[in-house]
C-alpha cells in the first residue's frame, strides 16, 4: 500500500497576558528598567522639552520659563536665525562656516588615523603592545581644559612649533591670532587676492560666498590639529577590537587565493570593518558639531570670530547676552544637523547587496511524512520498504550518495526476498 501522509499538528499557540509567562517576563524586565527610565525623563527629557519651549517662547532667563508671564513667539528666533539678514544671521553663518571646514578635516583624518594606528598596533610581529596602546589612549583620557592649555603654549608665536619650523628655515604663523583662511593663503600664493565678482556678490546666511571658500583660519587649523591628536586613540580601540574579531581562517583563505597585503586590507578586511567604521564616523560627527571646551578655554571665538562655532554662539547667546530664546534655536538647529547628516552617511554605508529583511516573515513548517506497510511479514511488505529506503536515499542529493546506495541496496535486497518467498 502506498505512504499514507500524517496531517501535521495544529501548532499551540502561546497565551498572551498578564499571567502568562511573557507576560510576567515583559513585566518584570519593566520592573527593572523603570529607575533608569525616571532617571532619564527627570534629567534628559523634561529639560529636552523644556528648551525647546524656551525656543519658541519670549523668557528673558528671570523666572520660571513655564509661568504665565512668558509668551509663545512661534518660530521667530528661528526665523532670525535662518532668514533675518541681521547680526544673528551673520554670526550663525560664520559659526556654520569655521564648524563645517572642521568636520571635513577632523572626521576623515582621524578615522583613517585611528584605523592607521589600529592595523600597527594589531601586528603580531610588534613588540610591547601594550605600552604603543597606552600611549596612544593616554591623550583622549586626559582633561580637554588641560590638553587645550598645553596646546596654547606649543602653538604660540614663539612656542616649540614654531621654533622648529625656524630650524627648518619657516617662518611660522602667529597661530591662535591669525585670522586669515587657509584657502585664500594658498590662492594669494598663486596671484589670486581679490574675490571674483560672483562669490562675492552672493552669499549664504549672511556671507559671502567669497568667505564660504576662504577654508578654516590659521586658529581653526591649531585646533584641528588637536582634535585629530586627542580622539585618534578612542576610535583606534574600536578599530582593534574589530580587527581582532575579523577570523584568521578568512586571511588564510584570501592568501591562498593569491590576494598580496593590499588585497587583502582593502578588499577582504575593510569590506569586514563597515559597521565599526560607521560606529566611528557617527561619534566623530556627533563631537565635532558639538565643538565648545577647546573654543571656550583658548580662543572663545576669536580671532575676528573665524573659530566660533554653534555651540559656543549658543552659549554666548543665552548666558552672555541673555538672548535664550535664540540661543535655544541654535541648539535645536545643530540637532537637526546632526540627525540629517547621521541618516545620510547610515544610507551612503549600508549594504546596497542585502535585501531588506522581512521582520513579520513566517516560515511554514514542513508536515511530516509517516510511512505505512500493509503487512509485518511477507516478501512484497519487505520489498517495498526497500525500494522506498533506496528512493529516499538517493533522493537526498549528491552530498549523501552513500545513503542513497545503502538505500539501492536494501530495495535490492527486498527484491531477492520476495522471489525467494514466490519459489517456496
Amino acid at each position: 500500500m502506498t505512504a499514507v501522509p500524517a496531517t501535521a499538528q495544529p501548532r499551540r499557540r502561546q497565551r498572551r497576558g498578564p499571567g502568562s509567562a511573557r507576560g510576567r517576563e515583559a513585566a518584570s524586565g519593566w520592573l527593572f528598567l523603570a529607575p533608569m527610565l525616571a532617571i532619564l525623563g527627570l534629567f534628559l527629557v523634561v529639560p529636552v522639552l523644556m528648551a525647546l519651549w524656551v525656543s519658541v517662547s519670549d523668557w528673558t532667563g528671570r523666572g520660571s520659563p513655564l509661568s504665565g508671564d512668558v509668551g509663545f513667539v512661534g518660530l521667530d528666533h528661528y526665523e532670525d536665525l535662518l532668514l533675518g539678514g541681521g547680526l544673528a544671521t551673520q554670526d550663525f553663518g560664520t559659526a556654520m562656516r569655521n564648524n563645517a571646514y572642521y568636520v571635513l578635516l577632523v572626521v576623515p583624518l582621524q578615522t583613517a588615523l585611528a584605523l592607521f594606528l589600529a592595523t600597527i598596533v594589531n601586528r603580531k610581529a610588534l613588540r610591547g603592545k601594550g605600552f604603543f596602546r597606552t600611549a596612544f589612549y593616554f591623550p583622549s583620557v586626559t582633561s580637554s581644559v588641560a590638553i587645550t592649555v598645553l596646546w596654547l603654549f606649543l602653538f604660540s608665536a614663539s612656542g616649540t612649533i614654531n621654533a622648529i619650523l625656524a630650524r627648518l628655515s619657516i617662518t611660522g604663523p602667529n597661530w591662535f591670532n591669525d585670522p586669515r583662511g587657509v584657502l585664500h593663503l594658498a590662492l594669494g600664493a598663486v596671484g589670486v587676492d581679490t574675490a571674483p565678482a560672483a562669490l562675492a556678490q552672493h552669499g549664504f546666511l549672511g556671507i559671502p560666498l567669497w568667505e564660504w571658500a576662504a577654508g578654516p583660519s590659521v586658529a581653526m587649523s591649531a585646533f584641528v590639529l588637536l582634535a585629530i591628536f586627542t580622539t585618534s586613540g578612542t576610535f583606534m580601540l574600536l578599530f582593534l577590537a574589530a580587527l581582532q574579531a575579523v577570523s584568521a581562517d578568512v586571511e588564510e583563505a584570501a592568501v591562498m587565493d593569491g590576494a598580496n597585503g593590499r588585497q587583502r586590507f582593502f578588499r577582504v578586511t575593510l569590506p569586514m570593518l563597515k559597521p565599526t567604521v560607521f560606529t566611528v564616523v557617527t561619534l566623530g560627527l556627533i563631537g565635532t558639531w558639538q565643538v565648545f571646551d577647546q573654543i571656550y578655554t583658548g580662543t572663545q571665538g576669536g580671532p575676528a570670530k573665524t573659530t566660533l562655532t554653534p555651540a559656543y554662539l549658543s552659549y554666548s547667546a543665552a548666558f552672555q547676552n541673555n538672548q535664550w530664546g535664540r540661543g535655544a534655536a541654535i541648539a535645536f538647529v545643530l540637532f537637526a544637523i546632526i540627525v540629517l547628516l547621521t541618516i545620510l552617511q547610515r544610507l551612503a554605508l549600508r549594504d546596497r547587496d542585502v535585501p531588506r529583511r522581512r521582520r513579520f516573515h513566517r516560515t511554514p513548517a514542513a508536515p511530516a511524512a509517516v510511512a505505512a506497510t500493509a503487512g509485518t511479514t511477507g516478501g512484497p511488505g519487505a520489498a517495498a520498504v526497500g525500494r522506498g529506503a533506496g528512493v529516499a536515499g538517493g533522493g537526498t542529493g549528491a552530498t549523501k550518495g552513500d545513503a542513497g546506495a545503502a538505500g539501492s541496496d536494501a530495495g535490492a535486497a527486498g527484491d531477492d526476498d520476495t522471489t525467494h518467498g514466490s519459489d517456496r
